[in-house]
């Protein structure tokens, strides 16, 4: 469970890869992509398939190579798996033990991994965050388990938080005493720094600014809030709590505003001035359950819906940014989740729950589908779109198609 994210926020300090999309939301974890996706008139080209593991964690793609971070059958145990992005042939896998773990809505890992250089940093959901070298086929550099080490309490469906891998520094939620949130040094896995006494929600942070001035926004159980990737020093908060305590929704930066959801508190645009939080708006329909919003010009599109076992649904909507109101919606679109990927040629893809996948025109007077079609069982997982091809995987197959020209 993890999600909302956008617009022109952050590349600068994160690790460039170009064209492919290396870390959960892709190589600026804002869900956009120079990719070029034009409309079909048949069902999209599945050029290969290969089975794996339970997992709503995300397939990613660095050079040529698609990583899977999953649970092996039959095993307490995360696995990460390398396949070459255009055959689908398994490179390598390695996997290490950790402790049982049987929340509601599967035993997989969440958090999606990260690709930095001849590293992959992941974080599994019993708290385990490893380190593994690409070139000597998935050998753990190190790992910490960071819940017996910081003492802190795993959440109701496991950590979530994809890694943030940022000069020399992998930075992750926690949740102990005094390392609600910790950067660890990304070459040894030893504490660069800790801070925050907030519990961690299943979300992702984003990074803006560059260099020295690069700043981590969070959205924790309790806050919104920005630290120094440097050091993790406090630059500002906002208080931002969940009534089910289950936020999973990655801050977005549209323009000057900060945007944040919630799975029952609804969404806030704020506003940051000398380091002072301002909230700008706030709108209690737009419940965020873990779907990443896109920004598209001033509009965020949207997956909105609420938290229930008997009457989930979800809706789709382009929400106006600077003022959080709702210019139009399209009820039933998923049960739980959909993804959305914002495209080079200023299209989005939309992959929902049950597996469907459509082409949509963005557009701030209604809803424009271009193309639809099936394309895999039902998924949680975020697609990961390069060099034409969109990755994504289900309940029990890595799948790649053929999107682009």
């Amino acid at each position: 469970m993890r999600w909302l994210l956008a617009i022109t926020c952050f590349s600068a300090s994160l690790p460039a890869f170009g064209a492919d999309w290396p870390q959960f939301l892709g190589s600026n974890r804002d869900s956009t992509s120079p990719e070029k996706v034009p409309a079909w008139k048949a069902k999209p080209k599945e050029v290969w398939s290969k089975g794996v593991g339970e997992a709503h964690s995300s397939p990613v793609v660095a050079k040529g190579v698609v990583y899977a971070f999953y649970k092996p059958a039959k095993k307490d145990a995360d696995m990460l798996a390398a396949f070459d992005a255009k055959t689908g042939e398994l490179l390598w896998e390695s996997s290490y033990d950790r402790a049982k773990f049987q929340p509601l809505f599967g035993e997989g890992p969440r958090g999606t991994p990260t690709v930095d250089g001849d590293r992959v940093y992941t974080l599994g959901n019993t708290g385990v965050l490893a380190c593994w070298d690409i070139t000597k086929k998935g050998e753990i550099v190190w790992k910490v388990d960071t819940l017996k080490d910081f003492k802190a309490k795993n959440l109701t469906f496991g950590a979530s938080t994809s890694p943030t891998v940022i000069g020399q520094h992998v930075v992750v939620m926690v949740g102990g005493k005094g390392a609600g949130i910790v950067g660890f040094d990304k070459a040894t896995g030893k504490i660069a720094w800790q801070t925050t006494e907030d519990t961690p929600s299943y979300a992702s942070p984003i990074a803006v600014g560059t260099g020295d001035k690069t700043e981590l926004v969070f959205l924790t159980n309790s806050h919104i809030r920005s630290l120094t990737a440097r050091d993790g020093q406090e630059l500002w908060k906002f208080p931002f709590v969940d009534k089910l305590l289950e936020s999973s929704t990655t801050p977005v930066k549209v323009g000057d505003l900060y945007v944040a959801g919630s799975v029952m508190s609804g969404s806030v645009g704020i506003s940051i001035v000398d380091n002072v939080p301002k909230q700008v708006w706030k709108n209690e329909k737009l419940t965020c359950y873990f779907s990443t919003p896109v920004a598209v010009g001033e509009y965020l599109y949207m997956v909105n819906g609420k938290a229930s076992l008997t009457d989930a649904s979800i809706i789709l909507r382009c929400v106006e940014a600077k003022t959080g109101k709702i210019a139009w919606e399209k009820g039933n679109v998923g049960k739980y989740h959909a993804a959305l990927v914002k495209t080079g040629d200023g299209k989005l893809l939309f992959l929902d729950d049950g597996g469907n996948l459509m082409l949509l025109e963005p557009n701030a007077k209604e809803y424009k589908e271009l193309a639809r079609a099936k394309v895999c069982g039902e998924t949680w997982a975020h697609p990961a779109l390069s060099d034409g091809k969109l990755y994504l995987r289900d309940d029990k197959k890595l799948i790649c198609l053929q999107v682009g020209e």
